[in-house]
């Protein structure tokens, strides 16, 4: 296996499981926590991120097969394609609005919605890294999500765009109020004091 990414919590690996082309996510121990507490942590963090990611994809949403779970380490079908930050079309926008609207419908609260985890295939738009979601039907943690997007597209037209997938479905007129009350908080409000 050959290290192709690693994050604060995880490492990823490019693997074969059983002829497919796969990614190894693995959750590295962290020294500064008690053995016992890190190995509970781990453990089920990987496996809450295999069931929403198994719960994304019965809402609808592209999101990566999980091939199997294994200690502290997911192995997923590897999605070929390149990053939304680094392939933003208005198409792709739309589409990932849309996906994250499947995903507050089905109750799922993403935890990391940005242009960093959603990757853009020649047919397809992918949502990645579960690894903060969980099941929630949170008007807060909603608007969070949208809050994350919002801040890594940090351009209204591209916002406006996402927006037009993410639509006016049940709810999302509370989810915009919740919103506007989050940006409105001291401690979303970084962006206004930079020097």
């Amino acid at each position: 296996m050959a290290m192709i990414a690693e994050g604060a919590e995880a490492r990823l690996f490019s693997a074969n499981v059983l002829g497919l082309d796969a990614i190894v996510k693995h959750r590295e121990p962290k020294a500064y926590r008690e053995k016992e507490l890190d190995t509970r942590i781990r453990r089920s963090r990987t496996e809450n991120e295999a069931r929403m990611l198994y719960r994304a994809g019965a809402a609808g949403v592209p999101v990566p097969t999980v091939l199997l779970v294994s200690g502290f380490k997911l192995y997923m079908e590897r999605i070929n394609g390149k990053l939304l930050r680094d392939a933003i079309t208005k198409k792709s926008l739309v589409q990932a609005g849309r996906h994250l609207a499947a995903l507050h419908r089905a109750g799922i609260s993403h935890g990391d919605f940005t242009t960093a985890n959603i990757m853009v295939g020649k047919a397809r738009v992918w949502v990645i890294d579960f690894g903060l979601s969980q099941v929630s039907n949170s008007i807060e943690e909603k608007a969070i999500d949208l809050l994350l997007m919002k801040r890594s597209l940090n351009d209204k037209g591209l916002f406006g765009f996402f927006m037009s997938g993410y639509g006016k479905g049940k709810g999302t007129k509370q989810i915009l109020g919740r919103l506007e009350e989050v940006e409105s908080r001291g401690r979303y409000q970084a962006d206004r004091y930079r020097i």
